[in-house]
């Protein structure tokens, strides 16, 4: 804790405010000036993300960060696949923010390729969840735009 709140908690505690402590043998102790909900702290602490996980999704979720890439995904769902140079039309980019971008997807195994030739295909990767675009991602678009 900082600095500045220190001298806080301690005139909270000196007027007694904090009720109970949350006590737990592998983190540290935080003050509640409420009485602690075992039960709920026990329930979120069963079903919380490990923290390799939890780093795990923030780099697949940091992919969709870039506007290329997240829009490479919305054309993957549309269509069964698309070259280098039909993901650059279909986005109206250059063919190089479109390869960087694909490169990524299949890097992070979002997005599976084949080869014809001297053309390699993109395709979203058979065990993609296609409601993350279909439903999640379009929901939490129409929630942003109604809250700004």
């Amino acid at each position: 804790m900082g600095t500045a709140a220190a001298p806080a908690n301690q005139r909270l505690q000196a007027v007694g405010l904090f009720e109970q402590s949350c006590e737990y043998p592998s983190t540290p102790t935080v003050d509640h000036a409420h009485p602690v909900d075992a039960d709920a702290v026990a329930t979120a602490r069963a079903n919380v993300l490990t923290q390799s996980d939890a780093e795990h999704l923030g780099r697949l979720l940091a992919l969709l960060c870039d506007p290329t890439r997240a829009r490479i995904l919305f054309a993957l769902v549309a269509v069964d696949e698309l070259c280098v140079g039909d993901a650059a039309a279909a986005l109206d980019n250059s063919m190089d923010q479109s390869s960087y971008g694909l490169r990524a997807l299949r890097q992070a195994g979002l997005v599976a390729s084949r080869r014809d030739g001297r053309v390699i295909y993109y395709r979203l990767d058979e065990g993609f969840p296609h409601q993350l675009l279909e439903h999640c991602l379009i929901q939490l678009l129409s929630i942003s735009t109604k809250e700004s």
